[in-house]
């Protein structure tokens, strides 16, 4: 069984142990946090080992041989560095990085150290649903397009309104409505159409810097997709591809809940199957078998190393396109 450390103990992190349990591949072993207590009372709750609050010990002296990190977004990159310094397998949450320039950093780590790997975690390109929207785009006769909606009110806005600055809310933790709902879009987006000819985002700015919301044009050659994402406001829209007199219908696209089929006809056809109770099973399976058996799953680790890439620098071009830029960036930051 795989030996598991965290950094992080929000919400997420929580999911992902329970799906890392679930799966029976994995044990959560170390828990990292920079408070004591914090540390202790999820190791605590979730039959962990060892706590620390150094992250040095953590990598050195922890007993694991993966780590899952969902730190804020800014840490991401430097905490996943540390990780594949140590040999440590990493499982990142998206966003991995912020540019492309922190991702070239990290393949230079992983190339030092070729036996490490490094997953993004974008849990929905691991689901069943993902795969059958794909294969019914192949399906359809003419692309004409696609619109795809994810917006959802984040608690953590109150606190804006009430004057503060939540890490998810602020450039210095390179947050936004773009990295936190956005990934899941681009994901589609990406894994559906390839990478588009061209972008434009069009954010909507809050009081501190960050986009509350906004709408992404991506043109390829024969269509456009549009990406309306936000985190100050709930849509509840459904999304849709669009072919020429039929569409495939989805409830959300980061859920993938329902996902149907609309003939010519009107007529209404279920592709998608039940989801799992925990959306992020599939992954922690998946993550699972490479790092069991990397030489049986090359293909599947190295598509996905280039998916996240590609997503990685369409998010960081539609930022340049609207003039968004995280604490340390400049407009010349490696595209």
């Amino acid at each position: 069984m795989l030996k598991l450390g965290i950094i992080g103990t929000n919400w997420i992190t929580q999911q992902f142990i329970d799906a890392a349990a679930a799966s029976g591949e994995w044990q959560l072993t170390s828990v990292y946090s920079r408070h004591a207590e914090t540390a202790q009372a999820f190791a605590d709750k979730n039959h962990a080992d060892e706590t620390f609050t150094d992250l040095d010990a953590f990598f050195s002296q922890g007993s694991f041989d993966t780590v899952y990190i969902a730190s804020p977004n800014s840490l991401h990159f430097a905490q996943a560095k540390q990780a594949i310094a140590y040999g440590k397998h990493v499982i990142v949450e998206k966003p991995a990085v912020a540019n492309q320039q922190e991702f070239e950093q990290l393949d230079a780590v992983l190339k030092a150290h070729p036996d490490v790997l490094l997953f993004e975690a974008a849990r929905q390109i691991h689901e069943v649903n993902f795969q059958r929207v794909k294969d019914q785009i192949k399906k359809l006769s003419l692309v004409q397009g696609a619109t795809l909606t994810y917006m959802k009110y984040s608690s953590r806005y109150d606190a804006v309104l009430a004057g503060e600055e939540p890490n998810i809310f602020s450039l210095n933790f390179a947050g936004g409505a773009l990295q936190d709902l956005g990934v899941y879009l681009a994901y589609d987006a990406v894994g559906w159409f390839g990478m588009p000819e061209e972008v434009a985002y069009y954010p909507t700015l809050i009081r501190t810097g960050v986009d509350g919301k906004g709408v992404a044009i991506l043109r390829y050659a024969d269509f456009t997709v549009t990406l309306n994402v936000g985190k100050t406001s709930n849509s509840f829209l459904p999304s849709e591809i669009n072919g020429l007199r039929d569409a495939i219908v989805m409830d959300n696209p980061a859920e993938l809940g329902q996902v149907t089929y609309q003939d010519e006809d009107g007529n209404e056809h279920a592709i998608g199957a039940q989801p799992d109770d925990n959306p992020m099973l599939a992954e922690a399976r998946d993550f699972a078998a490479v790092i069991n058996d990397p030489s049986s799953h090359q293909a599947e680790y190295l598509a996905w190393r280039q998916l996240s890439r590609n997503v990685n620098k369409l998010l960081f071009n539609l930022r340049q396109s609207g003039h968004l830029y995280f604490t340390g960036e400049t407009p010349d930051t490696d595209k």
